[in-house]
């Protein structure tokens, strides 16, 4: 399975792109977890021991510079659009648990979009892993999911996007429809997070009508209190652990 993870900063989408990867690893599968949120947290929410020490793609100037052509940061007339990236994993990632993990990076400065020799080298790394790749991908992904293109669209099983009870998320929600619509995206579905009761799921229900939930994870300050002491989150809250799984198997059951 490939699957995409989006939604708003905040709104809970590392843990839930963390616990799914653990949960698939557990149960024999080959995952491959893709940080590409430019807030990486990924490393320390899976437990890495020391994640501050893993240097993403974006910044790995060398590589960039050797595989596109251009030095990166830089402006470039000339530099290649289809670099050679099929060697990379093996080279480049971690692992605990079972879990795989490449951290992509940043590729935006200073609120500019730019077509730079960094952001070739990441899409073009992207596409590879979601189109050539023989196991699980799990991508913990921006709300502008900028990674994607039609090409590598339809190698994407299930955009999921993380929502919880109020406008912003919910408008973010709107935002990231609408762009997996332009890219040919079609399988698209809700996780609810941060629920505190009935009437927070009844408001995201009533509120994204024409798309389908496939889980509500509850709101639980132990979850808050982990974070604060830098306490690995995975095992914090049976709860939230519980409803993960619950999506996990969802997930599973669609897949076979």
């Amino acid at each position: 399975m490939k699957i995409a993870i989006s939604g708003k900063g905040g709104v809970g989408k590392t843990l839930l792109a963390s616990l799914l990867s653990k949960l698939f690893a557990k149960s024999g599968y080959s995952v491959l977890a893709i940080d590409a949120d430019p807030d990486a947290n990924m490393a320390a929410t899976l437990g890495f021991s020391h994640p501050e020490k893993i240097i993403p793609i974006s910044e790995m100037k060398d590589l960039v510079a050797e595989r596109t052509g251009a030095q990166p940061g830089r402006a470039a007339v000339y530099f290649k659009l289809n670099p050679k990236v099929d060697d990379l994993p093996e080279k480049y990632w971690q692992e605990l648990d079972g879990v795989k993990l490449m951290v992509m990076g940043r590729t935006k400065r200073g609120g500019s979009g730019c077509y730079c020799p960094e952001s070739v080298l990441l899409k073009a790394l992207i596409s590879h892993l979601l189109l050539a790749r023989d196991e699980v991908i799990i991508m913990d992904m921006e709300a502008g999911i900028e990674h994607l293109g039609r090409a590598t669209a339809g190698a994407v099983d299930k955009l999921i996007m993380v929502v919880e009870p109020g406008r912003r998320s919910l408008e973010t929600a709107r935002t990231i429809q609408g762009l997996a619509g332009d890219i040919g995206l079609k399988n698209v579905a809700l996780v609810g997070n941060k629920i505190r009761g009935q009437s927070d799921r009844d408001f995201l229900s009533s509120s994204l009508p024409d798309l389908e939930f496939i889980g509500f994870i509850p709101y639980d300050q132990a979850i808050v209190d982990a974070d604060l002491a830098s306490q690995p989150l995975l095992d914090a809250s049976a709860p939230v652990t519980g409803e993960i799984t619950n999506i996990f198997h969802q997930l599973t059951a669609e897949a076979s």
